[in-house]
């Protein structure tokens, strides 16, 4: 059964890279929202910190494969590795394929977003650019070479995720039976920062793009739902400590600019995230009452194809309206048509698309499915 809880987490989290990556090419601060407060427009303090939104999802990522390995094999060393691969091909792979058709087809046409680019002037062809978006490298891709595809860039956190991932079931066997899992786990916790710490500041990204710089995420929910297995109390006071967790994630995500403070900053809000998930995981049967919470399980419930399609709305926006000659009033038109049409276009893709694919993948490739 899913947990409303995590999935209105996810709505949150992919509310924020959404607005996050509008107000790059356009934005807001000419418009009402660059209201100032405390010497930074409003829209500034929004949307500069969407990638705090990736690190949320990192977390919840490590959560639930844990926890879901848990659930199905009792115990980590008893992962079956077969079903374990199946699963995330099924998951991760229709998605990924459409995602590059639809920016091979479109940069056919000639349009630059979906068209490599040589932003640190260093030519890439657009073929190492599928390929390192298959074999999961295009996070280095771009820290090499910079952004060399606008709409293909969100699949540096892909590249993440599921290198972390290949390793998982693997670590689970040999490490799962006693202590050794966590400790390597802690161990990846507490080199991220150091790692970070020497790409502070960097113009390459590495100290947010690298595995290493993201790594921490996973392995804190990961670690999460380990605790979440082992705790049987009540846990006091749930109600409070999730206010007090959440006001401090708000301060910290309006603090500074996450280039700032990412050596700590990105393992703050993980650990933070991490208690929401372990609050969360105490009533995981409750269902979503009020219509927010309703509105953000059904964006929490598609946020994977959000992530991966909302570059292609705002690519073709681009294309239509030249960011530099937008004027305020139709930045403003644009941003609820731009939420409106990645919900659409989500939507259609995970219903009749991804969602189909998957069970069918899993139901001819697993034998308990």
């Amino acid at each position: 059964m899913r947990n409303y809880k995590i999935d209105v987490l996810r709505g949150i989290s992919i509310l924020l890279v959404l607005i996050h990556h509008f107000n790059i090419p356009y934005k807001l601060h000419d418009t009402f929202l660059g209201v100032q407060i405390f010497g930074e427009s409003l829209s500034t303090l929004i949307a500069r910190n969407g990638n705090y939104g990736v690190t949320m999802f990192f977390v919840i990522s490590g959560f639930l494969i844990t926890q879901h390995t848990l659930q199905r094999s009792t115990s980590l060393a008893q992962i079956n590795l077969k079903d374990f691969y199946i699963r995330r091909i099924a998951r991760i792979i229709p998605c990924l394929v459409l995602l590059v058709a639809m920016v091979t087809v479109l940069g056919s046409f000639g349009l630059k977003p979906f068209m490599n680019q040589a932003p640190n002037d260093i030519e890439v062809s657009y073929g190492l650019t599928i390929f390192s978006a298959f074999t999961f490298w295009m996070n280095i891709l771009i820290i090499e070479n910079g952004w060399v595809n606008y709409a293909l860039g969100v699949l540096w956190s892909l590249s993440v995720e599921e290198v972390f991932y290949v390793a998982f079931p693997i670590l689970c066997l040999f490490l799962g039976r006693g202590e050794g899992f966590i400790f390597f786990l802690l161990a990846v916790i507490c080199y991220a920062p150091y790692f970070r710490s020497l790409h502070f500041g960097e113009e390459s990204g590495a100290y947010l793009y690298h595995y290493f710089s993201s790594f921490d995420g996973i392995a804190i929910g990961c670690i999460t739902a380990l605790i979440v297995q082992k705790y049987s109390g009540t846990l006091p006071n749930k109600n409070l400590i999730i206010g007090i967790v959440s006001a401090l994630m708000i301060a910290l995500y309006f603090y500074a600019p996450i280039k700032e403070v990412s050596t700590w900053g990105i393992s703050i809000f993980a650990l933070l995230s991490a208690v929401l998930m372990f609050c969360f995981a105490q009533n995981p049967q409750a269902q979503a009452q009020s219509i927010f919470a309703k509105i953000m399980v059904w964006i929490g419930q598609r946020s994977y194809e959000m992530y991966l399609f909302h570059l292609i709305i705002l690519g073709l926006f681009k294309v239509c309206y030249f960011p530099k000659e937008t004027l305020p009033a139709e930045k403003l038109m644009l941003l609820p048509v731009y939420f409106i049409l990645v919900f659409i276009l989500s939507w259609a893709i995970e219903k009749y698309y991804s969602t189909p694919l998957n069970r069918s993948l899993r139901k001819g490739l697993i034998q308990s499915e």
